[in-house]
């Protein structure tokens, strides 16, 4: 890709995962001009590419929209990204050193001290989370599975996930990833693989409690009317 196509793809990219278009609106190639400050050209490159990427689709008519998913689609993405977390884990259990232990340490308690403000830090603790869940595919020492884990990981289903959080829940997240770094201090590789799997699977339902079962997808009336 041409500069202009990789500027373009990072800014829709961040754009797409800040949470500020919502799932199934539609958009234009001029619109993500303006959004990018590029021609329309190197914004078709980086539409494919965010396309291939799912993160935006097509209806019938070749119209644009931000990507929405049926309760089936979240759930696939959650059990995809258990099943390649999970064997992160279990790897990170078996090379985990002790200064990364320590550093994984320090970012939950960042974590923390997000959820705990008078009025709990979503973005911050979306950042602290992610550290911690990078921390733990560098331990596993897998760039396969790193590139695998990218997309299930930055998907915004997963970072709405985080936004219908109760405090309740930011706390157990917070208490999943202590009992992460005992598994991993111990060396336990199916300990971690366990709370990993638990982990995520809360993380799922209470996503899937906030969202409709069905997909969002513009129907036919919709696809009907003028731009």
């Amino acid at each position: 890709m041409s500069r202009a196509s990789e500027q373009a793809y990072a800014k829709i990219r961040a754009h797409l995962l800040s949470g500020a278009l919502k799932p199934s609106e539609q958009l234009t190639e001029d619109q993500l001009a303006q959004i990018t400050g590029v021609s329309r050209t190197p914004v078709r490159e980086a539409v494919r590419r965010l396309e291939d990427e799912l993160l935006l689709v097509r209806s019938e008519s070749k119209r644009l929209f931000v990507a929405d998913w049926s309760r089936d689609d979240i759930e696939e993405m959650f059990s995809l990204r258990q099943m390649l977390e999970c064997h992160a884990a279990e790897r990170a259990a078996r090379r985990m050193t002790r200064g990364q232990v320590a550093a994984m340490e320090a970012i939950n308690a960042a974590l923390k001290a997000a959820i705990e403000q008078p009025a709990p830090d979503v973005g911050q603790f979306l950042e602290a989370n992610r550290s911690f869940h990078d921390a733990i595919i560098e331990a596993a020492a897998s760039p396969r599975l790193g590139q695998m884990l990218a997309r299930l990981v930055e998907a915004p289903v997963v970072l709405r996930t985080a936004r219908t959080y109760s405090l309740d829940d930011l706390r157990q997240s917070a208490r999943d990833h202590d009992e992460l770094i005992a598994a991993f201090a111990a060396r336990d590789p199916e300990w971690a693989r366990a709370v990993m799997g638990s982990h995520l699977r809360r993380a799922f339902h209470t996503f899937a409690q906030t969202v409709r079962t069905t997909t969002h997808a513009p129907d036919a009336d919709d696809l009907d009317m003028d731009t």
